[in-house]
């Protein structure tokens, strides 16, 4: 039996399913990571991890909706005595939950230079890749006390061999592949071709791939795989596209997706049947100054805004919030 890899489309009989009650649902994840310059080589010592304490403040902001957030951590945060203040209480008591992001470039051991192609783990050493998130995973449950069970590649790079790594470590869930996003033009992952849906990655359903989740919108929407591979020749034909409403991609995140735009993506997502939304953004965001989508005050409460809005839509959509821990045990077979 081929061992699993998840670079690779799965068939429909890969689907999971769902107990019945368990309806449509949405699980907010947050990549929560170190400050670093966005435009900037990547670079192993040029970043902070000041943003932390803002972990608290969205967590109880998580709370007062009664949603879950999923915490996909990584070394810097990980290995940060601030971490646990800011969000041990919540994780412990099952109002959060942790997993592992790796950010190869900041975690150890350093024995890769550090390059695009090498920020993607999956592009890294079998036994590397390996190395490396075994001690990013022990390093989390030291810090927690409890084990993570799910896995986002950092820069959603996974890579033949990650699905093997990912089971040994017992991680149940993983959440890297970026449907509807092309990587490898800078040497990452393809996953234009990858389904929205949940799915096995291997033939023993010991490892769930929960995309996140990305649609196109528009009345051209049902060729959008096959019309926006074509516009990176032209990129100013995505805006054009958009502003005339014939072809829009929506992924689930506030940083750059307006309220408006979110709203659309989400009922599509919702009338399509997806059994898990995801959304996902960055826990640098909660702070401004620290990313190209929170620059200022404004931009902070205009993201506050931004999920409360969201969260209030969804409840009057009827799909309520969602944990890994209860996808894991809704899902059938």
């Amino acid at each position: 039996m081929p061992a699993p890899n998840l670079l690779q489309p799965p068939g429909k009989q890969a689907y999971a399913q769902f107990r019945p009650d368990f309806g449509q649902r949405f699980i907010v994840t947050v990549d929560t990571e170190e400050e670093f310059d966005w435009s900037a080589p990547l670079d192993r010592d040029a970043h902070s991890v000041v943003t932390i304490p803002a972990l608290r403040k969205f967590q109880q902001f998580c709370e007062s909706f009664g949603v879950i957030p999923s915490y996909l951590i990584d070394w810097p945060v990980a290995d940060c005595l601030h971490a646990p203040d800011a969000i041990g209480d919540a994780v412990s008591a099952g109002r959060a939950e942790v997993g592992v992001q790796l950010h190869p470039w900041v975690s150890p051991p350093f024995a890769e230079d550090v390059n695009e192609y090498n920020s993607y783990a999956g592009n890294l050493p079998f036994e590397l890749e390996r190395e490396k998130l075994l001690k990013l995973q022990n390093r989390i449950e030291s810090a927690f006390g409890v084990p993570p069970r799910s896995y986002r590649a950092g820069r959603y790079g996974l890579g033949p061999r990650t699905a093997e790594i990912l089971m040994e470590c017992g991680i149940t869930v993983d959440t890297s592949v970026r449907a509807r996003f092309d990587y490898s033009g800078t040497g990452g992952p393809n996953y234009r071709e990858h389904p929205l849906r949940p799915y096995w990655a291997d033939a023993e359903h010991r490892l769930l791939e929960l995309p996140l989740t990305t649609v196109y919108w528009g009345p051209l929407r049902q060729m959008g795989n096959v019309i926006y591979p074509h516009l990176w020749r032209a990129p100013t034909m995505r805006g054009v596209l958009a502003r005339a409403g014939l072809l829009e991609r929506i992924p689930l995140t506030p940083e750059g997706i307006t309220t408006e735009e979110a709203l659309r993506g989400v009922d599509i997502a919702i009338d399509e049947g997806l059994p898990v939304l995801v959304f996902s953004f960055h826990s640098p965001s909660l702070a401004a100054g620290h990313t190209p989508y929170v620059r200022s005050k404004a931009d902070l409460d205009a993201l506050y805004d931004w999920w409360r809005t969201l969260f209030a839509h969804l409840a009057k959509r009827g799909i309520r919030s969602t944990s890994v821990d209860e996808i894991v045990n809704s899902v059938q077979g």
